[in-house]
């Protein structure tokens, strides 16, 4: 046996590994598994979808935002199947369905983003590349964005377009700007506190309004994406920690930088929410101007999870997707 054979993906017909729950049944012929990662050995969630539409267009991976599963894309997943395009999607490291990094599983924590970065990496080695189909395009939102620009430079070669939802690069809404937030979240640190909340804290035992909520203006996303935490709170999280904060904030400044954006040279669509109470539209839209392969499109009057819309906002967004990817655009 060889020193790697232990940690080899699994591979199976979904069984217990994905959940299905009133109105968002499992999409047809899934595989689900867990590798394990190389940072940590931490076991990750994985699920691969293919296409059922003809021709058979490729595949998109899609990469979560914070506190997100696979579950929650069960639609879209059935949107691109119909397109031809098959599915790969993982449960980031502390989230989801895969392993938690911290004692307490309800907190959403990482040391940095880098590890993130080496699971996407480690997941199309093992599993993308092997396993789906060709070519591969990158569906990412909030959090997830941040982590494709971070790893864009290593994708060049891999995807051949991507498309980012409402990415990650300035919080909305709060009294202190990125650098005082990376400056209090780094003392804590700093003094042991990494793993206490910051900004948030456990998980509500009830269901949250929807009245007020930031996510989405449509109720029946808003329940159904709610009954999946209610039944498997194991998958749910509460609020970050002052580490992931720090990460976060650290990312974003990474990708901001000259440097970086000069190396992203995969053609990207970046979408934003006009009425984006989570993260910085006005950031989302000027970072789009520095991107030689980037363009950006903001959708009037949508939140924050625009595939989790109501469908005059979420149709703008499968459209733009459409025109975007090549192959989609006469469906």
């Amino acid at each position: 046996m060889s020193a790697t054979d232990d940690i080899a993906p699994t591979r199976r017909p979904f069984d217990d590994i994905l959940f299905a729950t009133a109105q968002n049944d499992v999409p047809a012929r899934a595989r689900a598994g867990h590798l394990v990662s190389r940072i940590g050995r931490k076991r990750l969630r994985y699920a691969l979808f293919p296409a059922g539409g003809r021709p058979r267009r490729g595949t998109v991976v899609i990469l979560q935002g914070r506190n997100e599963c696979i579950e929650k894309y069960y639609e879209t997943i059935g949107d691109l199947s119909r397109r031809g395009l098959g599915t790969a999607i993982m449960d980031w490291r502390g989230q989801g369905g895969s392993e938690r990094l911290i004692r307490d599983r309800e907190k959403g924590h990482v040391g940095s983003y880098g590890d993130y970065v080496a699971d996407l990496d480690q997941f199309f080695e093992e599993i993308v590349l092997p396993d789906c189909v060709g070519p591969f395009y990158v569906l990412a939102h909030s959090m997830g964005g941040l982590i494709a620009l971070l790893a864009a430079p290593r994708l060049v070669n891999r995807v051949r377009r991507m498309v980012l939802s409402t990415p990650l690069l300035v919080f909305q809404g709060l009294p202190l700007s990125m650098p005082a937030l990376f400056g209090m979240s780094t003392l804590l640190c700093a003094v042991g506190l990494g793993s206490t909340y910051l900004g948030g804290g456990p998980r509500a035992r009830s269901t949250s309004l929807f009245a007020g909520n930031k996510l989405t203006s449509d109720y029946a996303r808003f329940t159904r994406n709610g009954g999946i935490y209610l039944r498997h709170p194991e998958l749910a999280l509460g609020g970050p920690t002052a580490a992931w904060i720090r990460a976060s904030c650290a990312a974003a400044a990474a990708v901001a930088e000259p440097e970086h954006r000069a190396r992203i040279q995969v053609p990207t669509l970046i979408l934003a929410a006009g009425c984006d109470e989570v993260v910085s539209t006005p950031a989302i839209e000027a970072f789009a101007v520095g991107i030689k392969a980037g363009s950006v499109l903001t959708i009037d009057g949508a939140r924050h999870e625009l595939l989790q819309e109501a469908d005059p906002y979420r149709e703008q967004f499968m459209a733009a997707f459409d025109a975007f990817v090549p192959g989609t655009g006469d469906l």
